[in-house]
Parts: structure tokens; C-alpha cells; sequence
């Protein structure tokens, strides 16, 4: 069976954001439509103030979460803005599953479970016949992880900074061979 969902996991700072950047770049040089949300870190004089979601497609930015954030569900000392999460994040990846013909989610960790919204559009991204390439947060279990994981279509890479490179060609590789079973 061909892997439609392409998982990455691995310990913090190990360069996943940057691992799926350079999928969706590299897909898209293909031809393929790739949309979805990445996540990456906001720093102010070197120091993480927080995270901030963006579309691929369009572009737009919210904030994910960040330690200016007043209210919302609290994970170390950021304080998740469900709001943006949702009208940046969630719409990044519906709009994907119903228009393109990949989608990128970046991550599923616990910051974004904490979104019903975000946990439905993941459902409907999985259970699409669409490919997948996402991050999934390296230690964090529970329902909708550990049932992605299981799935049969499902194939997870462990990322280290030794096998970056090998990784990306592997994914890669495995993507453009599953688009192009979809497109035969």
C-alpha cells in the first residue's frame, strides 16, 4: 500500500518546520498544488516570544501562541490563541482538503489539540484520500495521534539532525510517487 500520510516527528529544534518548507517547495516546483498551516517560532532579541501560524497558500498569519497572549489554554508559558489558530490554521487546512492536492499541518502537537476546530479539519485531512506530510509532536499521545499513527497509510519518520537530508529525499520521494498512482 502506498503512504498517503507521511509523518515526521523528532525532538524540538531538530528542523521538522523546515523539514515540510522544503516538501511543499519542493512539490510545488513539481506542479502540485500543496496548501495547509506551518508553525514557527517568534523571537525578539533572541529570546521565543511565541508561535506564529501561517497559510501556505495565501499567506495569512495569526499568532498560535505566544507569552503576550492574555487568555486562552496555557502550555509552558504561552498562552494558545485559539482564535487565530482556527481562522489562520484550521481555514489553511480545510481549504487544502477541498482545493489542492496535498496538505501540509505543522504540527499536530499539544498547542493545536486544544482546538476542536483544528481536530476536526486533521480527521477530515486523514480521512480524505488525499496525501498528508505533517509533524506530529515526538513524546504526545492520545486518541487522534495514536489513531494516525496505527492507520495502514500512515508511515512515520523520525528526524534527527544526522539523517535531515535522507529524510527529505525520502518523503520527497515517496510523495511525488503517491500523487503520481492518484493521477494515473
Amino acid at each position: 500500500m502506498k503512504k498517503r500520510l507521511l509523518l515526521i516527528t523528532g525532538s524540538p529544534g531538530v528542523g521538522k518546520t523546515t523539514l515540510l518548507l522544503k516538501v511543499a517547495e519542493a512539490l510545488k516546483a513539481k506542479g502540485i498544488n500543496v496548501g495547509g498551516m506551518i508553525s514557527r517560532d517568534v523571537r525578539t532579541s533572541g529570546s521565543r516570544v511565541g508561535f506564529e501560524v501561517t497559510d501556505l497558500s495565501s499567506g495569512n498569519k495569526g499568532w498560535l501562541a505566544s507569552v503576550h497572549q492574555e487568555r486562552g489554554p496555557q502550555v509552558g508559558k504561552y498562552r494558545v490563541d485559539i482564535d487565530d489558530l482556527n481562522d489562520v490554521g484550521v481555514k489553511a487546512i480545510l481549504d487544502a482538503c477541498e482545493k489542492l492536492d496535498a496538505v501540509v499541518v505543522d504540527e499536530i502537537g499539544p498547542m493545536e489539540l486544544f482546538s476542536e476546530k483544528f481536530r476536526e479539519a486533521v480527521k477530515k485531512a486523514v480521512e480524505s484520500k488525499m496525501l498528508v506530510v505533517s509533524a506530529i509532536h515526538w513524546k504526545m499521545g492520545g486518541e487522534l495521534i495514536d489513531s494516525i499513527k496505527k492507520r495502514e497509510d500512515a508511515e512515520i519518520h523520525i528526524l534527527t539532525s544526522e539523517n535531515r537530508d535522507h529524510v527529505l529525499e525520502e518523503i520527497i520521494r515517496e510523495a511525488l510517487d503517491f500523487l503520481s498512482k492518484v493521477d494515473a
